[in-house]
């Protein structure tokens, strides 16, 4: 089911009765659990937070005598960490002719059979968008940054996994997860600063059971009341530094697991004025097309690296 680069015609997009399915996953969790905290830039660079740090805690030893004059002056200085935001482009083109054979069906057709699909561009709109959604869930995950230094050079937005990968916890090649290691990555990221306030562990599937098997047998795991129900899904871990929900996501890589400061993030969407963000305008006509683009521009306001964490090169059997 290889698709088309370019125009959509009556020959290369054939119509079939049936339910209509897609094959890829269009789930979008991260994107789900932030969306709705999306704030609006006017600049493709954009700060993510200010940091600043106190010395080491100590106790004082100050004499009266000493108290008598003021002690020296500590200025704390603060750091700026910004990220980006990107383009995401798709472009819409479907054939006069193939918009006006909707009722031409291959394949099985028995009698009274309907075109699943009855508005050709209708549909290849909503799968455009559809991809912009996917391709942004995979960027605000596994994004790597880049500053554009010229019209020639893509802005990146940062992702989550780049933001936690140098004080990840990193598993050799040859571990596989357990809760030591788990209580480990906790400890590591309560130390660091995190707060388990709002924490959301993100995993694909092999990373979810792995969970399910660690975590099944502990006392206080409430089994089923019938004879006749089986199985666990964990949904929430409860750790010595508040609790963590836990969440699939088919983007995440199938050896990592991600704790994400929910609180912290949101997407920052940047506006093409009079138009907005992720529009859909017409092309200008070179034919016998209807041929659209959709145009937006985001990125992915992350927080403090150490507000999250990451566990990395999880043996997989």
């Amino acid at each position: 089911m290889a698709n088309v680069n370019g125009n959509g015609t009556t020959f290369n997009l054939p119509n079939y009765a049936g339910q209509l399915y897609s094959a890829s996953p269009t789930l979008t969790p991260l994107l789900n659990l932030i969306q709705s905290k999306a704030v609006k830039t006017d600049n493709f660079q954009f700060p993510v937070s200010v940091e600043y740090s106190h010395e080491t805690a100590a106790q004082p030893a100050i004499t009266e005598t000493a108290s008598l004059t003021a002690p020296m002056a500590v200025s704390y200085v603060r750091s700026q960490n910004f990220n980006v935001t990107q383009i995401f482009q798709e472009k819409v083109s479907v054939s006069y002719m193939a918009q006006s054979n909707a009722g031409r069906l291959t394949g099985i057709n028995t009698a009274g059979a309907q075109n699943s699909v009855p508005d050709e561009l209708d549909f290849q709109t909503r799968r455009a968008m559809e991809k912009i959604a996917r391709d942004v869930e995979y960027t605000f995950l596994n994004g790597t940054y880049q500053l554009a230094t010229g019209s020639g050079v893509a802005n990146k937005t940062r992702g989550l996994i780049a933001l936690t990968d140098s004080a990840a916890t990193n598993l050799s090649s040859s571990s596989a997860l357990t809760q030591t290691n788990l209580n480990a990555a906790y400890k590591a990221a309560y130390d660091a600063g995190a707060d388990f306030t709002d924490m959301v562990l993100f995993c694909n599937s092999t990373v979810k059971q792995m969970l399910s098997v660690i975590y099944n047998g502990q006392t206080g795991v409430r089994l089923p009341e019938t004879r006749t129900a089986g199985g666990f899904n964990l949904e929430t871990i409860e750790t010595d530094f508040g609790v963590l929900h836990v969440a699939l996501n088919r983007f995440m890589p199938n050896n990592a697991l991600l704790g994400v400061d929910i609180s912290c993030v949101r997407p920052v969407e940047q506006d093409v004025p009079g138009k907005g963000n992720f529009f859909l305008e017409p092309l200008a006509k070179n034919g016998a097309a209807e041929e659209y683009q959709i145009f937006g521009q985001i990125g992915l306001d992350h927080g403090p690296a150490w507000k999250h964490f990451l566990v990395k090169n999880i043996k997989i059997s």
